[in-house]
């Protein structure tokens, strides 16, 4: 049995780290992709992850390989197709804050039928994002794959990680975020994106909305003012740690990594018996990860290992 299955996106983030000496932004080709950074956020943190998506047959897509694995993710399920890798154009703001282009690719053509069934009956968490949602066949595999785990009992996360780029308009995306809204148990969402499944911006009653729809931990990331939670009808926030921002790039994916890495943490049943004490000592373990990946530069490359927390 695998902890956490990440199923969804793995690409190269270019992502910008300074200029040269003529003023021309530089770019470092990173490791990326929202369910590949939980999936190694996790497996960082001392969880068994596996990771379910599609790279090109390419240089960049045996790059890819190469770092899940040498970061102890199963990718016995990430296929090989004739479309090149995805590509993530990273830049980044003097407070360290990033503007997204994509150039879609490989991940858009995983198919249902290259989902692994009998895997997904098998882990205590699914997990997957918004983006696989956008497009192509890898929308099918996704809600594919979340059907079929919440159909075997299996716990399912989601992160509705809104990027603009990828959607005609706010109202597409969220109609399509939603779809997957019933067979969800954990979800994580950022404050900007809220409103797009809510339409109120206010923690507290977007939580309970999203509660009323059958999700059981709703948490809200709040930047560098930490994290909310709402859990079996009691909310609470838990304060962020303080960095020197080099950017936040898989900052969220490191928090959610963390949290299902200590769930899993607790046993066949992660959320059995869960008290608000110890989702506070999880968040605040989470809020921590996250804070470290926040102070250095690119996703993957910064996330930390246990060790260091």
């Amino acid at each position: 049995m695998r902890d956490i299955i990440s199923v969804g996106e793995v690409l190269i983030d270019l992502t910008q780290t300074g200029t040269t000496d003529q003023g021309i932004p530089a770019f470092s080709a990173n490791p990326g992709g929202a369910p590949a950074n939980v999936a190694v956020a996790a497996a960082r943190l001392g969880a068994e992850t596996a990771f379910f998506g599609k790279v090109g047959r390419d240089s960049f897509g045996a790059y890819l390989r190469r770092v899940l694995e040498e970061n102890g993710v199963d990718c016995s399920g990430l296929r090989t197709g004739s479309q090149p890798t995805t590509l993530a154009v990273v830049s980044v703001d003097s407070r360290g804050e990033r503007d997204f282009q994509f150039i879609r690719g490989a991940d858009c053509t995983l198919s249902p039928e290259e989902v692994d069934e009998e895997a997904l009956g098998r882990t205590k968490f699914l997990h997957f994002g918004s983006v696989s949602l956008t497009a192509g066949l890898e929308r099918n595999a996704t809600i594919f794959a979340a059907r079929h785990a919440h159909r075997a009992g299996v716990l399912v996360s989601y992160d509705p990680n809104y990027r603009a780029p990828l959607w005609k308009n706010p109202e597409e995306a969220a109609q399509w975020m939603a779809i997957p809204l019933p067979l969800v148990d954990v979800i994580k969402l950022s404050e900007e994106e809220l409103p797009l499944l809510t339409g109120t911006r206010d923690p507290e009653e977007g939580s309970r909305l999203l509660e009323e729809r059958g999700i059981s931990l709703i948490l809200v990331t709040l930047g560098e003012r930490g994290a909310f939670c709402r859990w079996r009808g009691e909310s609470f926030s838990v304060p962020g740690a303080s960095v020197q921002v080099a950017d936040t790039n898989g900052a969220g994916d490191t928090f959610l990594g963390a949290v299902l890495a200590r769930l899993c943490s607790r046993g066949r049943e992660p959320m059995a018996g869960l008290t608000a004490e110890e989702l506070r000592d999880i968040l605040t373990y989470a809020n921590r990860a996250a804070a470290i990946t926040c102070s250095r530069s690119g996703a993957i490359p910064a996330m930390p290992r246990a060790e260091e927390l």
